[in-house]
């Protein structure tokens, strides 16, 4: 009875191996070690949000409104619990991809703001924060572009014959990746440069003529 247990382990092991078992395998977790850069880069931008607005808001108090839908953002996407189940569950995927979204939104009013400030502009904090916010930007969007890759090549995997019968074994599923709409939205990073020289006033209307 042992023996015959045997090979039928032995057999399935063999069967689901040919079968794109193993590949299926190593492409989820390529698709975690991804997933797990894109959260530590977002998390890196959003440490740099409180010193940012404190800095923002010593020199431009008034960009109330502003200031707060930055902070409003960063509270939204902190209050998303992303464990490694998001990745199986699209609703909660499009949701937290929406805060994050949210947030890129917010920085760029923030950053626009900060043009008509030209003290805050020359502050050697700011000019670090913005330094720093830049390179974050940067790496999120090439940590978001190795997750899309790889779930892209997880997905197909799922879907083709014969690796299809193994994850319908299995109950693997496709995942979710950041969609057209929301990755348009987010897929550019703010911009931070901040030596560009700030629009010339337009000119008073003539006086009227007597």
């Amino acid at each position: 009875m042992s023996r015959i247990l045997a090979a039928l382990t032995l057999f399935a092991t063999l069967l689901l191996s040919g079968c794109g078992y193993n590949t299926l395998q190593s492409q989820d977790e390529a698709i975690k070690s991804a997933w797990a850069e894109v959260l530590n880069q977002y998390q890196r931008r959003a440490d740099l949000v409180p010193n940012l607005v404190s800095t923002v808001k010593g020199f431009a108090e008034q960009e109330k409104d502003v200031l707060l839908g930055v902070t409003e953002a960063r509270s939204k996407v902190g209050g998303i619990n992303a464990t490694p189940e998001l990745l199986n569950d699209p609703a909660a995927f499009k949701k937290f991809t929406e805060a994050q979204g949210e947030l890129s939104g917010a920085l760029s009013r923030l950053l626009v703001v900060t043009e008509n400030y030209p003290q805050l502009k020359s502050d050697g904090l700011f000019r670090d924060l913005q330094a720093q916010l830049e390179g974050t930007e940067n790496r999120i969007t090439v940590a978001r572009k190795r997750y899309i890759d790889s779930v892209a090549a997880y997905n197909i995997t799922v879907r083709s014959f014969p690796s299809n019968l193994t994850a319908m074994v299995t109950g693997a599923k496709t995942k979710p990746s950041f969609e057209v709409e929301n990755e348009k939205a987010i897929s550019s990073a703010p911009k931070v440069d901040f030596n560009a020289p700030a629009p010339a006033a337009p000119a008073p209307a003539p006086a009227p003529v007597p």
